[in-house]
């Protein structure tokens, strides 16, 4: 169905190629996406519900876990259940709007995330490298106005990238994907814009390599630290504190550096497909995981919690 404007097609529907060339992987993918996003919901539910409820975990290493956390489920969110709607249905469609969200949605979480995982690197450089300072440093303020700005970031980049993105002609109405990822989306332009490459690629190179250099540069403050640290013990437990934080932005980084900003081409597609759904489903799954097993006071508030 289509709305013919002037000389311009806007669809209504659009049909989710998804993982359809393979219909035995269907099955596969659906329990694994399903167990994972169960997973996640309630993993990343857990910890929120354990930081709200603990007053030891008022500090602002959990405020930005649980921010984090948040923007999992919310991202999950956004294109999981479509997925599994799609895998088990044979007529993989989703409407302009319902697009539209997705799209959204999972630009700005995922841009979001970027910003935050900067922003929870600073506050492990201020704690390493500043104790004493720390609670100075990061009041209850900063760290509010941190998550604000790292949130308006996401979500106003998003905004932008969407807006225009929806804008452009499509000539087409399949989209290689499953989910209305924004390059998947792109690939059907009639023609390429200019304007739109550009503001990908701006936004791209302001939440990817800048996060990551930040990341990277409060990293090697970190470790000259923790190197001068004198007791085993001491480096061990600075060590801990940062692990966790660092497994997760390589996992992150590693699968949006690989999306992209990349070159693009047909056959790169199928390994997309993988990477998006490692990265969309994967991540967002351990990362509580990774946070609450390298923490003994996620551990001992959830033994609180269980105890009483």
């Amino acid at each position: 169905k289509k709305m013919q404007g002037e000389n311009l097609t806007i669809w209504s529907v659009f049909f989710l190629e998804g993982f359809s060339r393979y219909p035995r992987l269907e099955v596969v993918l659906f329990v694994f996406s399903l167990v994972m996003y169960l997973i996640t919901v309630l993993g990343n539910s857990t910890l929120i519900f354990i930081i709200v409820l603990d007053s030891r975990l008022q500090t602002p290493m959990y405020l930005f876990l649980g921010n984090l956390s948040f923007m999992d489920i919310c991202y999950t969110s956004a294109s999981i259940p479509t997925l599994l709607v799609n895998l088990l249905s044979s007529q993989k469609t989703i409407i302009f709007s319902g697009c539209a969200v997705q799209m959204y949605l999972s630009l700005a979480m995922g841009s979001t995330e970027c910003v935050l995982l900067a922003v929870m690197a600073y506050d492990r450089y201020v704690a390493i490298c500043n104790p004493l300072r720390y609670p100075v440093i990061m009041n209850r303020r900063v760290c509010v106005q941190m998550s604000v700005v790292s949130w308006v970031t996401g979500c106003l980049t998003a905004l932008l990238e969407t807006g225009f993105a929806l804008q452009i002609p499509l000539c087409g109405n399949l989209i290689d994907h499953f989910t209305c990822e924004i390059l998947a989306v792109l690939k059907l332009a009639c023609a390429r814009s200019l304007l739109m490459d550009t503001i990908m690629l701006v936004v791209s190179v302001l939440l990817l390599p800048i996060p990551m250099l930040l990341i990277c540069i409060s990293y090697i403050f970190i470790l000259s630290t923790i190197l001068r640290i004198s007791s085993a013990e001491g480096r061990n437990k600075a060590f801990s504190t940062c692990g966790a934080h660092l497994t997760v932005v390589i996992l992150y980084f590693g699968a949006a550096l690989s999306m992209y900003l990349k070159p693009s081409s047909s056959n790169s597609q199928k390994i997309d497909k993988i990477i998006s759904l490692l990265y969309g489903v994967l991540t967002p799954m351990l990362n509580p995981i990774i946070y609450s097993l390298r923490n003994k006071e996620v551990k001992d508030a959830m033994k609180k919690l269980l105890g009483k």
